[in-house]
């Protein structure tokens, strides 16, 4: 703790904010948290303290927009989440931090990519509703965005922009959106916490850094909550595009 510097704790404590944020108001954004920890602690404690943070988003989250989950697509989601994962913790055995980055980093551009030029495609053309091509189409996206998002979070807790890219395509209206989220990250971040501790990252230090930056993931959860009523759908998945673009960018050439 002593040897944080006072640049350090603002540049955590903005980190912290974000992160509330991120869970009410503007899916995607955390993973600039995740950036600003990596950049001022040791790359493996960074990750477990901002898993902590992540969490309690995540219980905030859930008070605000519990109500609000599409429980039919999380149920959907889980088998290729939990392959993801799985995939995730092998290529972190296998891999090297930079390679990690650029990889997560190419395929959220991809992904980015992909959704512009679908939702082009959607308005186009008029396309017949519950048509097979409509159905394998789904099928597709739920298996991809899926188990990427799975594969994210397991490396880098960078799940966010990944699973807020198959929300856009789901065309959930931002409440739902964010309901759908919370209990999928809440949900994720639980089930990490096993890992974290087995690897020997969460320390009596990280958690004491957790716990005078928790005021910040609050005060970033209500300004949100503020925030988001303020915001049109469309703003909103502007928003959410162009924070995942950015992020997959510093990815690749941070």
């Amino acid at each position: 703790m002593g040897e944080l510097t006072a640049l350090t704790w603002a540049l955590l404590a903005t980190g912290a904010v974000i992160v509330g944020l991120s869970k009410s108001a503007i899916p995607g954004a955390a993973t600039v948290s995740v950036a600003i920890f990596a950049a001022v602690l040791p790359a493996r404690s960074s990750t477990a303290t901002l898993l902590v943070l992540l969490i309690v988003g995540d219980v905030f989250a859930l008070l605000m927009y519990r109500r609000h989950a599409d429980v039919r697509t999380l149920l959907r989601l889980a088998p290729a989440v939990i392959a993801g994962m799985a995939a995730g913790a092998v290529f972190l055995a296998l891999a090297d931090d930079v390679a990690v980055r650029r990889v997560i980093g190419g395929l959220l551009l991809g992904l980015v990519a992909l959704t512009l030029w679908l939702r082009w495609h959607h308005t186009a053309r008029t396309r017949s509703s519950g048509s097979a091509a409509d159905r394998a189409a789904d099928r597709v996206a739920l298996v991809g965005y899926g188990s990427l998002g799975g594969f994210t979070t397991m490396v880098a807790n960078a799940g966010g922009p990944v699973m807020s890219l198959y929300f856009l395509a789901a065309r959930f209206d931002p409440k739902t959106f964010l309901g759908t989220a919370a209990w999928f990250f809440a949900i994720v971040n639980v089930a990490k916490l096993p890992f974290a501790l087995g690897a020997g990252l969460l320390t009596p230090q990280t958690l004491l850094i957790d716990v005078w930056l928790v005021p910040g993931v609050v005060a970033g959860a209500l300004i949100g909550r503020a925030v988001i009523a303020r915001i049109d759908r469309r703003a909103f998945e502007w928003i959410v595009l162009a924070i995942t673009a950015a992020t997959a960018i510093y990815l690749v050439v941070g």
